[in-house]
């Protein structure tokens, strides 16, 4: 259960940390600008990602989700559900097309590889990438996360040991930038709340793809800590080195080129990496909710939006960024208000939920079990317990059933 936690965290993350904080660009415009005092905010930026990745996986979870739609309108009144939902598809839309131009800038910045044709490759793979079953989906978005983890904490390492910084002055340039937001407190609010309308449709997804919500709430802690991470170590780090990255597309690129040009090479497809990661996760989870079980209709709901968002790539990333995400933050705002208030609401519904599952897990283990009689007694207890469910009966008895099953197979 650890295993899955782990790798639906990890999943998670590589939604997360797309193109603006593995390169440090969001971190600069968000954080940075303010000086010492936007240190502060991206620890709080750290625990509202532990808080509402638990909330956000967990709710995916309990209501077995397939799309965003079938969470909100269990969450939301219906006016703020249609709100919610045109946000979600506009803020995705719009956040994959930035990523496709993080793209092509970040190989520009390593490779001289011109910036059309680096978005124009990660357009290309997240089409390909659609062809493959949900479950090789969710290993592969994970599966680069722990490199720039351990890449970023290894940058932060380099960067601080052995070494001291003035300060003062590094904080006196840091506020010469230019920031979107008025103040640190409200670009805390409003760029979690960006990270919110970034992974919150893939992230329901992820959480409708677990049948533990114990196992759920655990991935989204995994998840929100690790960003945590990577978000204070990031910043920290570009905070410190401000005079050397202040005019960077991708300071932190920037960064690992001083520190070896070969390790420099390899953080460029990682932050490409990530960045299709996003946007990937964003176009799929778009075009599933368009259409639905069948895969023809996905790949071709996926084709067309990326090719619509490959063409508004071309307004650049520094300045899709500056213009883009506080529009879309500020519309975050009111989806997390929502999932706020459904979390709370449902709260005992939600434990009681877990101890539901928990009893019918138990039970069809023993039907897995060659050692533990699977009697006629556990099989009306098993349906009962399926109709106690807030997920339809059947729905939610096949999907313990499979789970056991191959959780057992995985074992012998």
């Amino acid at each position: 259960m650890w295993k899955k936690s782990i790798q639906v965290g990890l999943a998670y993350v590589g939604i997360i940390v797309g193109a603006g904080l593995s390169s440090g660009q969001d971190l600069m415009q968000y954080f940075i600008s303010f000086g010492k005092m936007g240190l502060v905010g991206v620890v709080l930026l750290a625990v509202l990602n532990i808080i509402f990745g638990r909330i956000i996986i967990a709710l995916g979870c309990f209501y077995q989700s397939n799309s965003h739609d079938e969470v909100l309108e269990q969450i939301a009144t219906p006016f703020t559900k249609r709100v919610l939902d045109a946000s979600l598809v506009i803020s995705g839309f719009v956040i994959g097309f930035v990523m496709l131009a993080g793209a092509g800038s970040n190989l520009q910045q390593q490779f001289g590889i011109p910036s059309w044709l680096g978005a124009l490759l990660c357009a290309g793979l997240i089409i390909g990438m659609s062809f493959l079953d949900f479950d090789r989906i969710t290993k592969v978005l994970g599966v680069f996360t722990p490199i720039i983890i351990l890449m970023i904490v290894g940058i932060t390492a380099w960067t601080f040991i052995g070494k001291s910084y003035d300060y003062a002055r590094m904080d006196a340039i840091a506020q010469t930038l230019p920031s979107p937001m008025p103040n640190v407190w409200l670009s805390v609010i409003n760029y979690y709340a960006l990270c919110a309308m970034t992974g919150v449709s893939m992230a329901f997804v992820l959480g409708g793809s677990l049948i533990r919500i114990r196992v759920a709430k655990r991935a989204g802690v995994i998840g929100g800590a690790l960003v945590g991470i990577i978000i204070v170590c990031a910043t920290c780090t570009l905070f410190a080195r401000i005079n050397v990255v202040k005019d960077s597309d991708i300071p932190m690129l920037e960064l690992v080129q001083r520190v070896s040009p070969v390790l420099a090479i390899v953080y460029a497809l990682i932050i490409f990496a990530l960045i299709f990661n996003t946007a990937f996760s964003l176009y799929y989870s778009m075009a599933r909710r368009v259409a639905g079980t069948s895969k023809k209709k996905l790949v071709m709901t996926v084709s067309a939006l990326v090719a619509a968002g490959y063409m508004l790539s071309f307004f650049g990333f520094k300045q899709l960024i500056s213009v883009m995400y506080p529009i879309l933050g500020y519309l975050g705002i009111v989806m997390l208000v929502v999932l706020l208030y459904g979390w709370l609401s449902n709260l005992r519904a939600i434990q009681r939920e877990q101890r539901t599952r928990t009893k019918m897990i138990r039970i069809m283990h023993r039907k897995f079990d060659e050692d533990t009689p699977y009697t006629e007694q556990d099989r009306a207890a098993y349906d009962e317990l399926g109709q106690q469910s807030v997920v339809d009966t059947e729905t939610i008895k096949q999907g313990i059933h499979d789970t056991v099953k191959q959780e057992h197979e995985n074992n012998s």
